[in-house]
């Protein structure tokens, strides 16, 4: 076992709420703003025509992005992983500069030498945690913590990160309340039993996982959506059901975006940018049994930029999408910058994902801020 954290606790990680902001002193002219080039710590590319499809969006935007392993079969190996990477760099557009960084799916058939194995690959950055049945394709995840508790003993050691998908299954928990009881039920004993586990709570929704982030130790994190900071669970019912803004964890209470968004723009580097961006068929979002997820690739860090504006915190935008989680991941931060101009623009009402319409965030809808070339 690791005898320490290699992130250390933080001096005082008990304050009232979060930091205070800081003066304004980024980038930013009378209509353009300026970033290091960021990074995207959670997204969803899928395979084959729909990974060509929707590619270039994260390519542009981003310079690297943590890649989800729920395909059909999961990537659960060292093995599958690196051919998953290949099709990724074969499917980016020419003169594309994309890192894919890849994930193992955990499985309760992992073992502590596919941990090693992975930190030896030098392209598998973590391990994907996905509570069986929780969400797309998670048929195949852990029924039962306790049964990895070997393959987080390998992790600790490797120093390679736990992701989370934090939300309990047991159907006698409301839907609304199963990210709460995740951190209640499973997260505090994690952090009491790996001590030096490095762990990623992954699209927090609530109040609780933001406080439990900002009061643990430096090596646990947190990734935020645009969806979450932008939206609350009267977006799923304005004027009807809106299956496109339907996803997991389940957009929450008015009260819980407002404190997400004060995470967010905090200055605290536990919390990151991390879209979720989850492409689906349109005519499986719109069905008797829809899928969750929402697509936001296409015009992310526009809409980041849009949440942090509203908050009155551009000025922390670039920290949160550019350093902080390359920070976490011990990743050099980027070099490169992107420009953002103050030129609302229309969200096409559907996209082209690989052969089939998908519908993106904002679809037929303006947002406020755009990606210059």
């Amino acid at each position: 076992m690791c005898a320490g954290a290699a992130f250390g606790g933080r001096a005082d990680r008990r304050r009232p709420l979060f930091a205070p902001r800081l003066h304004y002193t980024s980038r930013m002219h009378t209509t353009d703003l300026t970033l290091t080039r960021p990074d995207d710590w959670h997204l969803h590319l899928r395979d084959g025509a729909m990974l060509a499809a929707v590619l270039p969006h994260a390519a542009r935007r981003f310079a690297r992005a943590i890649v989800m392993p729920n395909l059909k079969p999961p990537v659960a190996t060292v093995a599958l992983a690196g051919a998953y990477r290949e099709r990724i760099l074969a499917a980016l557009p020419e003169g594309a500069d994309f890192e894919p960084l890849m994930t193992l799916y955990l499985t309760e058939a992992t073992t502590p030498e596919d941990i090693a194995q992975a930190r030896a690959s030098g392209f598998v950055h973590a391990v994907k945690y996905y509570p069986a049945g929780a969400t797309t394709n998670a048929a195949s995840g852990v029924t039962d913590l306790r049964r990895c508790y070997g393959v987080f003993e390998a992790m600790q050691k490797h120093q390679l990160p736990l992701l989370m998908h934090g939300e309990v299954t047991d159907p006698a928990v409301d839907v609304f309340d199963r990210e709460p009881v995740f951190v209640e039920r499973h997260l505090t004993a994690l952090l009491r039993d790996f001590p030096a586990l490095r762990m990623v709570l992954e699209h927090i929704t609530t109040s609780e996982a933001a406080h439990f982030v900002r009061d643990a130790p430096a090596h646990v994190g947190a990734t935020i959506t645009p969806q979450h900071l932008l939206m609350n669970r009267n977006a799923i019912f304005a004027g009807g059901l809106r299956p496109h803004n339907d996803c997991l964890p389940v957009l929450k209470r008015e009260t819980h975006r407002r404190t997400l968004v004060e995470a967010a723009t905090s200055g605290d580097p536990s919390f990151f940018l991390g879209t979720d961006s989850a492409p689906h068929p349109r005519h499986a979002k719109e069905s008797s049994c829809g899928c969750a997820g929402i697509y936001s690739a296409h015009a992310a860090i526009e809409l980041y930029a849009e949440a942090f504006e509203a908050a009155g915190a551009l000025d922390k935008l670039e920290a949160f999408a550019s350093f902080h989680g390359a920070d976490f991941y011990g990743l050099p931060r980027n070099t490169g910058t992107i420009t953002l101009r103050k030129q609302p623009w229309t969200v096409p009402d559907e996209l082209d994902f690989g052969g089939t319409p998908g519908v993106p965030m904002r679809a037929g809808e303006s947002i406020a801020w755009r990606l210059q070339a």
